[in-house]
């Protein structure tokens, strides 16, 4: 296996027993005359792949796709049917809600457990168990059984024990789901730390904003065929305008897609006097207008606004879980908006917006590039990149010429 690599896939299969008819006894083996009726399924089937060594890489895909397959072939929890699967370095996993506890057991006693299996020593464990409970937030509930706990308590701690063992590859399924704010501001901030580490994080994820804001690379699963593996932007448009059965062309031609039980009829762009407007000027202050219709009552309904370049780089969004906004429910129209200070430096942007739930587990609407405007010249407008800082110079004292050069 190349040095570089960390992970390794090639010509990988899994196969699965699916059992049609069963026989539940000799009497009707020999009565029936026949065994028991079963038929192969394959979880994924020809997949090749590879992970480079400090690469964070996403898996997506439908449900059933073969992702979470994949990852327990890598924890080495099952076995490929055909191909070979390699990892190269010290694991530690979180594939499901509280494997590896004991629901009778503490979170305390579980985090020794739970750090043992992972090849920690209990003194290496004793001197990060503070860190472990301190990242979980469970500080007051370490010692009751984790049966008592939430399914947000569950993770945290699992997450926690996870990236607390020092891999050199960590293998994630879900776990931008779970958790509130904070704790998954916390992981974004880990997950930064990690890279900083040349650590090699392997997430799958139906958390596509996430995914690609994190992910150096994505890997595109579809019913156990891997369809692309590249730049996460270029994967996710792909996978969104072509997987979703409710995807469906809007009144301009572009592609939207959601369960359409609640949708984002148009956006708004308000200029400082409240008028719709398609330019601004940099250090405006401005707001994204999102009017919506439900065909029932949403509980606790996320919109989100993202802006992009034209050539499709993200920029910048926001969500109204971010700026704690959400309303237990919503119902019929009306509009939802967000004030921004405009800190673009001028051009031509695009703005994607989403509508969801609030775990964004199930998506009522995606649009992309539903609205596009100009950013012009300002007073103070800085001239590289695309967001501005407001960075601001001084000279406190002046030096004279001959000085100056002999400095």
């Amino acid at each position: 296996m190349n040095e570089q690599l960390a992970v390794e896939v090639i010509n990988a299969s899994k196969r699965f027993r699916l059992i049609k008819e069963r026989n539940h006894s000799l009497k009707a083996s020999v009565l029936r005359g026949r065994r028991t009726i079963a038929e192969e399924f394959w979880a994924f089937r020809d997949v090749s792949f590879d992970v480079k060594a400090g690469e964070t890489f996403g898996i997506i895909g439908e449900n059933g796709s073969g992702k979470s397959t994949m990852l327990k072939c890598l924890t080495k929890i099952l076995r490929p049917d055909e191909g070979s699967v390699a990892v190269q370095g010290k694991i530690s996993a979180l594939l499901e809600l509280g494997s590896g506890f004991h629901p009778e057991l503490s979170g305390r006693e579980n985090i020794f457990l739970n750090g043992a299996i992972l090849g920690l020593s209990q003194r290496e464990l004793r001197r990060r168990f503070d860190d472990i409970v301190a990242f979980a937030g469970i500080e007051r509930f370490i010692d009751e059984p984790v049966k008592n706990y939430s399914s947000g308590m569950y993770v945290r701690l699992g997450f926690s024990v996870a990236i607390n063992v020092d891999p050199d590859v960590l293998l994630l399924d879900e776990i931008l789901a779970v958790g509130d704010e904070e704790f998954q501001r916390k992981c974004h901030e880990k997950f930064a730390e990690l890279r900083d580490e040349g650590k090699t994080i392997v997430l799958v994820s139906h958390g596509l904003g996430a995914v690609e804001n994190i992910c150096e690379r994505v890997a595109w699963f579809d019913h156990g065929r891997l369809r692309k593996v590249g730049d996460p932007h270029e994967v996710i448009v792909e996978y969104t305008g072509q997987v979703h059965v409710d995807s469906r062309l809007d009144e301009e031609g572009r592609t939207r897609w959601g369960s359409g039980e609640a949708e984002v009829d148009k956006i708004e762009l308000l200029d400082a006097r409240g008028q719709p407007t398609t330019k601004l000027t940099s250090g405006d202050t401005a707001k994204f207008r999102l009017h919506y219709r439900t065909e029932r009552a949403i509980e606790r309904p996320t919109f989100g606004v993202a802006i992009h370049t034209v050539a499709g780089n993200p920029v910048a969004g926001s969500t109204n879980r971010d700026g704690q906004c959400v309303p237990e429910k919503l119902e019929g129209e009306g509009w939802i908006e967000m004030t921004w200070d405009v800190r673009l430096v001028p051009g031509t942007y695009d703005v994607n917006v989403s509508l969801q739930d609030f775990n964004y587990l199930h998506t009522y609407d995606v649009r992309r590039k539903i609205f596009r405007f100009q950013v012009e010249r300002g007073d103070n407008t800085e001239g590289y990149g695309v967001v501005q800082l407001g960075g601001r110079w001084q000279i406190p004292g002046q030096i004279g010429a001959g000085e100056l050069l002999m400095r």
